[in-house]
């Protein structure tokens, strides 16, 4: 049974306990860690140990991308409109994320903890400091203490990334390791001071860090192959700059405090922001080191979804690196195929998809029938979802359909599309990232796959974001292009894959807005997106526009075969589902813990908690 009052370490534990060592649950080539139980010394007098320690920083860096995080399957994924949570108990984090219940007294002391937000960076932060004071005294050659600063470096600018995102400026605590006697009281950063800081540990490790390819010190082969390198640190810069120009952070602070808004916030807008996260952006395409994995030949759009389970590809820049696994199949699969379907998609992401002719549905032109719903769609739909007709491996490791229709429970092929029932109450499951070939329960063993924690498609993305909020909306026009080639989109007569000439900076706004919800879809994206964009008071809270939706798919008689999907006939009809969204403004940045501003005075609460 959980113990309400077991307290996971917080800031203060964090920073000052005198060593801390982890070890994976398993084997995973660089990222196996065997210096559990040892003290500081016996670490780093050998070298093998050493970089063992530095693998278990690596450990810890798809903590928020975790599929599982809360409890083996929440997420934050599950609290926006793309995803519907197949559980709904108050306690759990995904919930209260949704339903706008978090406050800074019960992050830590729900069931599971939402205090990761906070603990996980900090953790590593303090390992980090660690390795980077006993480096020099480690027996390791001196290019290999270079090349490991420079991994420490980015690391740790990858976890005070986390923190801003989630808080703005927090403790920057820079080189510092304290230990369990040390009276504490850091103020916070300024969010100005903290971009500067990060991005000058970003420059500073680019300079030790070898470039993406094969063979060390051009690059990282085998055991090595993930590590962080120059490359890695020109995406971080890219997302960095994009964060901070965005209109959460770029003068948009939630409050008449202005000691507190600079802590959250840049003072004041600046369009010039937007410019440097473009070049930052520009600097990482110009770099020749990654490109989008494109294959149109074997199927239209087979290259966006083939590099999810592709493990060495020139897409990722950043990535958790896995052997063997269905780390997505167990998480996403249908019930049919023994998966746990613990994030169902949405109908609200369904229609974001355009047509094979890159028109949205919306447009009388675009070919869309909403009596045949999913014929003709671009092919990022059907790499994304599941809907009702769509083919997947079965357990028996053959191809089948998958049915979404309602009251189909028992049916040897189909799920049960009743809202208060177990299978998809949205009409739809999830394809993203996983193997259409594996079924969670059969045989077949899953893709060897990294999980994408940055990959080249989102520079692009951000290229045009960025370029489009300096006033030079033209120039946003050929990244966006690339993508939507790379995706199987008809190019037209004009070469614009379905994109409107001419389109004003609001509208080419909108557009890019929801290319990025289509194209990172389950990524670790659309929650943060949301916030700083300052979207979510107009998203949702009640209304048409505050649930999510789902297509309640008919089967029209009895005719027909379920097996072949010979003579089968359907209506669709769009309907909320049980979900409705609540956010406050406060939500805009997460609370900061109040066991944390009790210990520590001088750290003020975020605006509205």
């Amino acid at each position: 049974m959980y113990n309400y009052k077991r307290q996971l370490k917080k800031l203060l534990t964090i920073l000052a306990v005198g060593s801390i060592f982890v070890s994976c649950t398993k084997s995973e080539g660089f990222l196996e860690n065997k210096t559990a139980g040892l003290d500081e010394k016996q670490v780093f007098s050998d070298s093998l140990r050493t970089i063992q320690f530095l693998n278990g920083i690596y450990s810890d860096i798809g903590f928020s991308f975790n599929k599982g995080r809360w409890d083996t399957h929440g997420n934050t994924e599950q609290s926006v409109d793309d995803g519907e949570y197949g559980f709904s108990a108050a306690y759990r984090p995904s919930v209260m994320l949704y339903q706008g219940t978090l406050s800074a007294t019960n992050l830590g002391t729900t069931r599971p903890t939402m205090i990761d937000f906070w603990e996980v960076p900090y953790t590593n932060i303090r390992r980090c400091n660690l390795l980077l004071r006993n480096l020099p005294a480690t027996p390791l050659s001196a290019a290999m203490q270079s090349r490991m600063k420079g991994e420490a470096k980015c690391l740790r600018a990858w976890y005070y990334m986390q923190l801003m995102i989630a808080y703005g400026g927090v403790p920057n605590v820079g080189d510092s390791i304290f230990v369990i006697t040390d009276k504490l009281n850091i103020p916070r950063s300024d969010y100005a001071d903290l971009v500067t800081y990060v991005l000058n540990e970003l420059n500073e490790a680019e300079a030790l860090l070898p470039t993406p390819g094969a063979g060390f010190p051009a690059g990282y082969d085998n055991l090595d192959y993930g590590r962080v390198t120059k490359g890695t640190c020109l995406g971080l810069k890219s997302r960095l700059l994009l964060y901070a120009a965005s209109p959460l952070f770029n003068g948009g602070a939630i409050t008449t405090d202005g000691n507190i808004a600079k802590m959250v916030s840049y003072p004041t807008y600046s369009v010039s922001r937007w410019q440097a996260a473009a070049d930052a952006a520009q600097a990482v395409i110009n770099s020749g080191y990654y490109s989008l994995h494109v294959d149109n030949t074997t199927q239209a759009g087979f290259g966006f979804y083939k590099m999810f389970i592709t493990r060495v590809n020139n897409e990722i820049i950043f990535g958790r690196y896995r052997p063997s696994n269905k780390d997505f199949e167990g998480f996403y699969n249908p019930p049919t195929r023994s998966g746990q379907n613990y994030t169902r998609a949405t109908h609200n992401l369904a229609v974001c998809f355009p047509m094979i002719n890159g028109k949205a549905i919306t447009d009388p032109t675009s070919g869309y029938d909403p009596n045949n719903p999913y014929e003709g769609r671009e092919p990022r739909f059907r790499y994304t979802l599941i809907y009702n007709g769509s083919r997947y491996a079965t357990n028996s490791n053959t191809q089948g359909f998958v049915w979404t229709f309602t009251g189909t429970p028992g049916n040897p092929n189909g799920e049960t599309n009743d809202k208060y029932a177990p299978g998809s109450n949205t009409g739809y499951y999830i394809r993203k990232m996983c193997d259409s070939s594996v079924a969670q329960g059969g045989s077949a063993a899953g893709p060897d796959r990294t999980w994408p924690l940055m990959r080249y498609a989102e520079m692009l993305l951000n290229y045009a974001e960025a370029i489009n909020e300096t006033g030079q909306t033209s120039l946003a026009y050929p990244k966006l292009a690339e993508l939507r080639a790379r995706a199987g989109i008809d190019p037209g007569i004009d070469n614009l894959y379905g994109m409107k000439a001419g389109m004003t900076q609001a509208e080419m706004r909108a557009f890019i807005q929801n290319e990025r919800r289509i194209e990172l879809a389950f990524e670790d994206h659309r929650w943060n997106d949301i916030r700083r964009w300052k979207i979510g008071m107009t998203l949702y809270n009640g209304g048409p526009n505050g649930y999510n939706t789902c297509m309640h798919v008919t089967r029209v008689g009895t005719g027909g075969n379920l097996t072949t999907g010979i003579g089968l006939t359907f209506t669709y009809a769009v309907e909320n589902t049980i979900r409705q969204h609540v956010f406050r403004p406060e939500m805009y940045l997460l609370p900061i813990p109040d066991v944390e501003l009790r210990k520590m005075p001088l750290m003020v609460q975020n605006p509205g908690w």
